[in-house]
């Protein structure tokens, strides 16, 4: 199934479909929907990359990568700023596709380093984000943890 996966910049084609996007409810607490984070991407033009992710022709994730080079904050410099995968497609690979997607985004704009910041708690991310490789830095950002991976 990986090889009918793909990314897709949000377009106006694609845009309803990315609001539908929509983790398990004991999730929502963990991340922002969509629709939010599209916002504070056209609001964030510069720095953010928010892509679709599909299986075949469906959408079943979203994420957004965040490149700032100059930012002030560290962390804010190269990684994932969200990733939702549908409530129905995950444990699938989707979320390892998209946070990979990522990583390659980072490695061709020159990083070397990708971070990523979770809220703590029994049904958060946290699990996830240490399978792919993301360490803790020991930060804390607004009472979310720092993860760093190195690319």
């Amino acid at each position: 199934m990986n090889d009918a996966l793909r990314l897709e910049v949000i377009t106006p084609d694609n845009v309803g479909a990315a609001c539908k996007i929509k983790v398990a409810p004991d999730q929502e607490a963990f991340v922002a929907p969509v629709v939010e984070s599209l916002a504070e991407a056209y609001a964030s033009y510069a720095t953010a990359w928010p892509r679709l992710v599909y299986a075949g022709d469906e959408p079943v994730a979203f994420v957004m990568g965040g490149f700032d080079p100059n930012a002030e904050i560290e962390f804010f410099r190269c990684g994932i700023w969200r990733l939702n995968v549908a409530a129905e497609h995950q444990g699938k690979g989707y979320g390892r596709f998209a946070t990979e997607a990522v990583f390659e985004e980072a490695r061709r704009r020159g990083g070397n380093r990708a971070t990523v910041l979770w809220k703590p708690g029994e049904k958060g991310p946290e699990g996830f984000y240490r399978k792919i490789g993301f360490k803790p830095t020991g930060e804390e950002f607004y009472g979310q943890l720092v993860g760093a991976i190195d690319l």
